[in-house]
């Protein structure tokens, strides 16, 4: 059994919680968070009566027979908690993104270099259904040559109603592209490798404040892309991506359903299951630490899709290159 612990004990740390419960190779030893009270009541929903619980992700990590650890705290707290679980040996998975900045990332990539310890970023489209229909298509010629990809979000309301935290309303490490922007970049990335550039213009719901209006292009391996954001509107709450190809589009929409020409007569559901994304990367990184490979989401390639972030921001409109160096 792997022992894992887990810091940060808010909506997405209690479904990791869950999985782990469910996994036959894994046991909850440990759960943190600031709000004892929370890291107790995940620790009763979740674990067993072993499951022991702190306030300090320092002792946690340093905590005698534990295995890995997840870290689901806000993203500027990812480079300590990460560092130091590196440091006392533990495997670590990561949530989404990397961290609130580029240059943090990079840092988690070199920490990470450093040791023989298994780390992941939990980045579930490697592993929905859907997405994994799509890329497969895509790479087999199914909608012939693609010439768009085209990523569409709508939020009424930032942060979304059930996400009651203030931090998302932050510039610094909030804000929509960082919380979901980052799984759809990533998603080209999937499709198309590295993005190379970028063109943006955006703007923020106040000094400080997230971005509420995106409109924006980008390239990956030579293919076209438009970002187009929109916040705290009238309207249905929306996040899709679709790629144009010369013969038929596919369409991924609500996280999950795969579609083919959407929005045409012919319209095709072609996946309509949301599969268990969590089992699976637990699953995968069981195999890792296990020495038997795992296909999971390397803190790199986590920090690419930050580096594309930070240029959608730095951008005012001038096209961003992105690569070694200079990215302007």
């Amino acid at each position: 059994m792997i022992q894992i612990g887990i810091v940060g004990c808010g909506v997405i740390g209690n479904r990791l919680a869950a999985a782990v419960a469910e996994h036959d190779r894994y046991e909850l030893a440990a759960a943190c968070d600031l709000d004892a009270d929370r890291a107790a009541s995940l620790a009763a929903d979740h674990g067993t009566d072993r499951t022991a619980t702190t306030t300090d992700h320092a002792s946690l990590v340093e905590r005698d027979g534990l295995d890995a650890v997840y870290v689901g705290v806000p993203p500027l707290a990812h480079r300590e908690v990460v560092a130091d679980a590196l440091a006392a040996g533990k495997h670590v998975i990561c949530e989404k993104p990397i961290a609130a900045d580029a240059e943090t990332g990079r840092e988690l990539v070199a920490l990470a270099e450093e040791t023989d310890r298994v780390t992941a970023v939990n980045l579930p489209f490697r592993y929905t259904p859907g997405f994994v229909r799509l890329r497969e298509a895509v790479a087999a010629g199914d909608i012939g040559d693609p010439r768009r990809v085209e990523l569409r979000f709508r939020f009424p309301e930032w942060p979304r109603e059930w996400q009651d935290v203030a931090w998302l309303e932050s510039r610094e490490q909030g804000g929509p592209l960082r919380e979901v922007g980052t799984h759809f970049l990533f998603g080209v990335q999937e499709l198309f490798g590295p993005i190379d550039s970028v063109s943006a213009d955006v703007g923020y719901s106040g000094p400080d404040a997230y971005e509420d209006d995106v409109a924006g292009i980008f390239r990956a391996d030579g293919v076209r892309g438009t970002i187009d954001l929109l916040c705290d509107h009238e309207g249905e709450a929306e996040n899709s991506v679709t790629v144009v190809g010369d013969d038929a589009s596919l369409s991924l929409t609500e996280w999950y359903r795969l579609a083919r020409n959407r929005g045409r007569e012919d319209e095709e559901t072609l996946v309509d299951e949301r599969g268990d994304t969590v089992r699976a990367l637990l699953t995968e990184f069981a195999s890792a630490v296990d020495g038997d490979g795992g296909d999971l989401v390397s803190f790199a390639e986590a920090t690419r899709v930050q580096e594309v972030l930070e240029a959608i921001h730095a951008s005012d409109g001038d096209r961003v290159h992105l690569g070694a160096g200079d990215r302007r």
